[in-house]
């Protein structure tokens, strides 16, 4: 992936730091949570509910999913995908 430089109107600051940087700071801040922190890793059930409280605050009429079983089907099984990658690095919980 190719990023277009911007010319920088600082030298301070997170904005102003490579692209590269910010990922590798971003990336840690992540990882700083262990798994067992994680409440929607150890509850499902908030998890969902917490989705289905963003899900009602748009409007019916923009909710793609909705109308759209399809595109959601995708969407579900891209995101499977995607959190199963990298898993085998990961320990197996106990």
């Amino acid at each position: 992936m190719t990023t277009i430089q911007q010319p920088r109107k600082s030298n301070r600051g997170f904005a102003s730091m490579d692209p590269e940087k910010q990922r590798l700071i971003a990336r840690k801040g992540g990882q700083s949570v262990p798994d067992s922190k994680r409440s929607f890793s150890q509850n499902p059930e908030l998890a969902a509910k917490a989705g289905r409280k963003g899900g009602q605050s748009v409007n019916p009429d923009k909710r793609s999913f909705s109308r759209d079983h399809a595109l959601a089907s995708e969407a579900g099984r891209k995101g499977g995908h995607a959190s199963h990658v990298g898993s085998s690095k990961r320990a197996a919980p106990n």
